[in-house]
């Protein structure tokens, strides 16, 4: 998991054990053949209530990975402050490549932001954390099934 673990933990909020955490929950990431799918098994997508034409979308289904889940989620909250490269951050960044770093600071100027605009909106923090967290898995699913 090593090369995984690298890559994973050039993200904001993925620390080296959250790294290994979510590397080995999900093992081959090829088994994902879109973000959506990666997404649904970690149970971070709203559940639905659909009759005919009505379609009612709740809360999210949590029917997923439990470890992952809440590793995804405790990761996401390291996005509610300004974009910046502290200096563990840059340090993950001397140790991944060039694309895998840029790919890393744009998800972390557009989470960052998102979670500013989706605070503003929403009453409950924890549930703007779960929102980013989804939008965090997408990146990290694009992230794991890059091209090296």
């Amino acid at each position: 998991f090593t090369d995984a673990v690298a890559r994973l933990g050039a993200y904001r909020g993925v620390a080296c054990l959250g790294a290994l955490t979510i590397a080995s929950e999900v093992g081959d990431w090829r088994r994902f053949p879109a973000a959506r799918t990666f997404m649904g098994f970690t149970g971070l997508v709203p559940s639905e209530y659909s009759s005919g034409d009505a379609v009612h979308r709740g809360h999210i289904t949590k029917a997923g990975n439990t470890h992952l889940r809440t590793q995804l989620i405790e990761s996401a909250w390291a996005y509610q402050h300004h974009p910046n490269l502290g200096v563990t951050l840059r340090r993950r960044h001397e140790r991944v490549d060039a694309a895998t770093a840029a790919r890393s600071w744009s998800a972390q100027q557009r989470l960052c932001a998102r979670f500013r605009r989706l605070n503003a909106r929403k009453t409950s923090r924890s549930i703007v954390a779960v929102a980013i967290a989804r939008e965090l898995a997408g990146f990290l699913w694009a992230e794991m099934t890059a091209s090296q």
